[in-house]
C-alpha cells in the first residue's frame, strides 16, 4: 500500500509539481524523491517535524485536488492503456506489417512523452 501512494504521488508530483510553491516542491521532492525523512528534511530548513509532516499532507491534498480537477494523470494512464492495447492487436493481428509497426510505435513514443 505505502508503495503505491509513493508511486502515486510521484507520478503527481510529475504532473503537477510545477504548481507548487518552492517550500512544497522542495518538501515533496526530498520526502517522495530522495526518500528524506520527516526528521532529515526538518534538519534541512531548521524548522520542527511537525510543520514538514503538515506541509507533506497538505502538499498532498493539493495534488490530490488538481488531480481530482485536471485529471491529467488519469488521461495519461488512460491513454498509455490505450496504445499497449493497440501495439498487443497489431502485433498478433498483423505480426509481419513492418509499416504498420513502425507507424505504431511513432504513436507509442509520442504517447509516452
Amino acid at each position: 500500500m505505502e508503495i503505491e501512494k509513493n508511486n502515486r504521488m510521484n507520478s503527481l508530483f510529475e504532473f503537477y509539481g510545477a504548481l507548487l510553491t518552492d517550500k512544497q516542491h522542495s518538501y515533496l521532492a526530498l520526502y517522495y524523491g530522495d526518500d528524506y525523512s520527516l526528521g532529515e528534511i526538518a534538519t534541512e530548513f531548521d524548522v520542527s517535524r511537525q510543520a514538514v509532516y503538515d506541509n507533506i499532507r497538505r502538499t498532498e491534498a493539493s495534488l490530490e485536488d488538481y488531480e481530482e480537477k485536471l485529471h491529467l494523470l488519469a488521461n495519461y494512464q488512460a491513454q498509455n492503456q490505450a496504445v499497449d492495447t493497440l501495439v498487443r492487436y497489431v502485433h498478433e493481428t498483423y505480426p509481419d506489417d513492418h509499416t504498420i509497426s513502425a507507424l505504431l510505435t511513432r504513436v507509442a513514443d509520442q504517447a509516452a512523452r
